[in-house]
C-alpha cells in the first residue's frame, strides 16, 4: 500500500519521495527494503528538518501490526516501532507497570523518538532511549537483526540512537518500572538570578521539572513540577520557596488555553497522564511552529542561560516559548546526553523559516564553546564538522553504519552531509 508523501508534522518540509509505502506485513517490509536502492523510515513526522527525507522509498510502519507485548515477570515490553507513546503507555499501565519518563507530547512514535534521542525531564531520568534493552531492525539486504544490551554491548550502544541509518527499526524491547502516580504543580515568576543561584536545588525539587520563558525578560514565567505521589494528600505541593503558586491551570505558551494540558493543581493521576505536558486525547494542531533544541553539559547550564538571556531582544520576536529541562547521562553513542548529565534548552518558534533561521544562527554563536549538541530532529545550523566533534563515539558509529549498510541505503542527503561531509 502507498499514498502521497506530503509533508512533515509542521508543514515546513515537503518530502522528496513521491509516495509513502505502508507495508501491512513484515514480509512486505523486508521485500521493499531489499528491492529499494534508498530507504528511509517515517515515524509520526514530528521532525522539523530533513532527517526522514529521501528520494527513494519512504516507509511508514503504521500499517504493520501495533504489537505491544508486556512481560510482567521480566518488567519489559516489546513494542512495534510504529506505535505511539500514548497507546504504549495505556497498555503498559494496564499491567501495573510504567515507563520511567515520557516526552512532553505523547503522540510521537516510539521508534522515531528513540532514534533521535528525544527525552522528558528529570535530574535522574535518562532519555526515552535509555529504556531500550533490544533493537530489532530490517537491514539493507532485507534480513532481520536483533541487537541486545547484554549480548551485544558496544554494537548495541551504537544502535539505539541511530538516526535510522542502520536499518528500519521494527520493534524495541523496553525496560519498565512499577506504575506510579504523579501530582503536577505550577509555580510562577522565577528570576534567572534566583535560578542561577539555586539551579541544582530547583531542578531536583520534583521527579520532573520544566522551566518556561519567552525571554522577553530574564525570568521564567512558569515552573512545572511533576512530583511522585508518595507524600500524602497535601495539595500545597513541594517545598519551593523560589516562586509562588499559579492561580489556575496554565499552558506553557502564555495566553493559550490550558484545556489540552495535563491536569495541574496537585490532583493525583497516573504517570502517563501527568509526565507529558499535553493530554493523550488531544490531537495537536499541525503547522503552527518550528522547533530547535540544544543539549549541553549540565556544568554549563548557568553560563548557557545567561548567554541566551542576553539575546532576549533578538529571540523574543520569533519565539513562542523556551523550555529548560534536565536529562541524566547515558552511554548511547549518538545520544545528545552521551557521557554527561545534561541541560536541554528547547525553543518553539513561530512558523517563519526566513525569520527564524538567522536567529538560530545567532543563538548557536552565543552558545559557542559550551559543547551544545542540537537535537537531531529539529532545526539547527551547526556545521557538520563541529557537530561530529561533539560526539566522542562518532567514528565508532560510522564504522558500525558502514558494516551494516556499506552502500548507504539508509543514508539520505541530510545524514550524508552531517556524518561524512562538511
Amino acid at each position: 500500500m502507498a499514498d502521497g508523501a506530503g509533508s512533515n508534522w509542521a508543514g515546513n518540509i515537503v518530502f522528496s519521495a513521491g509516495r509513502v509505502h505502508r507495508p501491512a506485513t513484515r514480509e512486505e517490509l523486508r521485500a521493499l527494503v531489499a528491492g529499494s536502492s534508498r530507504v528511509r523510515a517515517l515515524g509520526s513526522g514530528h521532525s522539523f528538518n530533513r532527517i526522514a527525507d529521501t528520494d527513494g522509498a519512504l516507509v511508514s510502519l503504521a500499517g504493520l501490526p501495533g504489537t505491544v507485548d508486556v512481560d510482567s515477570a521480566a518488567a519489559t515490553v516489546r513494542v512495534a516501532g510504529g506505535v505511539r507513546y500514548a497507546e504504549l503507555a495505556r497498555r503498559v499501565d494496564a499491567h501495573g507497570l510504567a515507563l520511567h519518563t515520557m516526552a512532553s507530547l505523547p503522540h510521537i512514535s516510539v521508534a522515531g523518538s528513540v532514534a533521535t534521542g528525544t527525552h522528558g525531564s528529570g535530574d535522574t531520568s535518562g532519555s526515552l532511549a535509555t529504556a531500550v534493552r533490544a533493537v530489532e531492525l530490517i537491514t539493507a539486504d532485507g534480513d532481520s537483526l536483533t541487537l541486545d544490551r547484554e549480548r551485544d554491548g558496544e554494537r548495541f550502544a551504537g544502535s539505539v540512537v541511530a538516526l535510522g541509518a542502520l536499518g528500519v527499526v521494527t520493534s524495541l524491547t523496553l525496560d519498565l518500572v512499577p506504575a506510579f502516580d504523579v501530582r503536577q504543580f505550577v509555580r510562577t515568576g522565577l528570576s534567572l538570578d534566583v535560578l542561577a543561584e539555586h539551579f541544582d536545588a530547583i531542578t531536583s525539587a520534583a521527579y520532573s521539572v520544566s522551566l518556561f520563558t519567552d525571554w522577553s525578560a530574564p525570568r521564567f514565567g512558569q515552573v512545572w513540577l511533576k512530583c511522585l505521589d508518595d507524600s500524602g494528600p497535601d495539595s500545597a505541593g513541594p517545598d519551593f520557596p523560589w516562586a509562588g503558586p499559579a492561580d489556575g491551570p496554565m499552558h506553557p505558551v502564555p495566553g493559550m488555553s490550558a484545556v489540552h494540558c495535563t491536569e495541574q493543581g496537585g490532583v493525583p493521576g497516573p504517570w502517563h497522564a501527568r509526565l507529558p505536558h499535553f493530554r493523550a486525547e488531544f490531537t495537536p494542531s499541525n503547522g503552527e511552529e518550528l522547533q530547535s533544541e540544544y543539549l549541553l553539559p549540565r556544568r554549563h547550564a548557568v553560563a548557557a542561560l545567561r548567554a541566551v538571556a542576553a539575546l532576549g531582544p533578538v529571540l523574543a520576536p520569533v519565539l513562542q516559548v523556551c523550555e529548560v529541562r534536565t536529562v541524566a547521562a547515558d552511554d548511547l553513542w549518538l545520544s545528545p546526553a552521551e557521557g554527561r548529565d545534561t541541560v536541554a534548552l528547547h525553543f518553539t518558534w513561530v512558523k517563519d523559516t526566513a525569520s527564524v533561521v538567522p536567529v538560530i544562527a545567532r543563538l548557536e554563536a552565543a552558545l559557542d564553546g559550551l559543547d551544545a549538541r542540537p537535537h537531531w530532529g529539529k532545526v539547527f545550523t551547526t556545521e557538520p564538522a563541529e557537530l561530529r566533534g561533539r560526539y566522542p563515539r562518532m567514528a565508532d558509529f560510522l564504522k558500525l553504519r558502514d558494516s551494516l549498510d556499506p552502500a548507504g541505503k539508509f543514508t539520505n542527503n541530510f545524514l550524508r552531509r552531517l556524518l561524512y561531509e562538511g
